[in-house]
């Protein structure tokens, strides 16, 4: 192995992680490790210049690590983010900022169509206009048995991840120009789903299924429409989900390269998705799972 090459074993924190617990959703100063969204490594090249790129769920976790890298490739960036979640999004509109590009925090809730529909709008006229989006907001919580998916916890995650996917793109959608990009992030329990995320695993084979029928009927318009289906990644979302301690100790320790995935690890795989390089790809569900299959 030379000096520049490093192991992808050991490329981020492979040791347990210690015990912990948050309500929904998850807040960034309560995870610990914190999560690396590429702060201080992602280094862009201008393969996003001046575009205007809107992401859901964009304060943290995966949303805020494409956040960061979207800005250091040269695009202005919305974020749309829960209220309580305020604190996480003035962090990565600083850190777009930081780029030398515009960043807007856009507070509110994606269940409410009025607001999803709103949110682009506001995006189209405070960024003058939208070239990406990244549908990216999500929702989990772990069951013990089926008998136990009560419903109100059941519609709120259909409602976040389908309903609020579906009212955002819907909005933006008509108004895309050709050389557009919608991209989506599932997961890879739409091909492996997890007893205790059953709701949540439909959901992301939904979202897969969304995605290849949209590609079909947008590519006719010059639009591009994908996935990232992440594997284990350590985001705020992860001590938030109810698992027990020795659940959250052995996270992605399952994974061919043994560790978790940071978000920052996924970050290149949005801005891939995001710029000319993939003007051939569309309908497509690229992997970021450590070695898991799909």
């Amino acid at each position: 192995m030379s000096d520049s090459t490093k192991d992808p074993r050991e490329a981020h924190r492979d040791e347990p992680m210690p015990p912990q617990q948050q309500d929904q959703p998850g807040k960034t100063e309560h995870t610990v490790p914190e999560p690396d969204h590429g702060e201080e490594s992602y280094v862009g090249h201008g393969r996003l210049d001046r575009r205007r790129a809107l992401i859901t769920g964009g304060d943290s976790g995966i949303g805020k690590a494409v956040a960061i890298a979207f800005a250091r490739e040269g695009a202005d960036v919305a974020i749309v983010h829960m209220p309580e979640e305020q604190k996480d999004a003035d962090s990565v509109v600083a850190l777009i900022e930081d780029a030398d590009r515009k960043g807007i925090s856009i507070p509110g809730d994606l269940r409410d169509e009025e607001f999803a529909t709103d949110a682009v709008r506001r995006t189209r006229e405070e960024l003058g206009g939208l070239d990406i989006l990244v549908l990216n907001a999500g929702y989990q919580h772990d069951l013990d048995g089926f008998d136990q998916l009560r419903t109100e916890d059941m519609r709120r995650v259909f409602d976040t991840n389908l309903c609020g996917t579906l009212f955002t793109a819907r909005a933006a959608y008509p108004d895309l120009e050709a050389g557009a990009a919608i991209i989506v992030t599932a997961s890879i329990q739409a091909y492996h789903p997890s007893p205790g995320l059953i709701d949540y695993a439909m959901t992301k084979a939904a979202q897969v299924a969304f995605v290849k029928a949209l590609a079909e009927e947008a590519g006719e318009r010059g639009i591009r429409v994908n996935a990232v289906a992440p594997g284990p990644i350590w985001t705020p979302l992860i001590p938030a989900t109810g698992w027990s301690q020795e659940r959250i100790a052995g996270f992605g320790k399952d994974t061919p390269l043994g560790r978790p995935g940071e978000p920052a690890e996924l970050a290149g795989a949005y801005v891939y998705l995001a710029s000319d390089e993939s003007s051939y790809t569309s309908g497509s569900v690229l992997a970021v799972t450590g070695g898991k299959p799909l």
